[in-house]
């Protein structure tokens, strides 16, 4: 659920969407701190 949470975040920030990390996690039932890690490993994955 955390992957798809960053992964949704990841959409949200590439799109220009304003929606925070927190925002995200409550949605996704995660933790931002959850969003922040799996961020961090898209990141490098996706090369962003």
């Amino acid at each position: 659920m955390g992957l798809a949470a960053a992964a949704l975040y990841v959409a949200c920030v590439t799109n220009g969407e304003n929606k925070t990390q927190r925002e995200v996690a409550e949605a996704a039932g995660v933790t931002d701190v959850t969003i922040r890690n799996r961020y961090k490993g898209l990141k490098i994955a996706l090369n962003l």
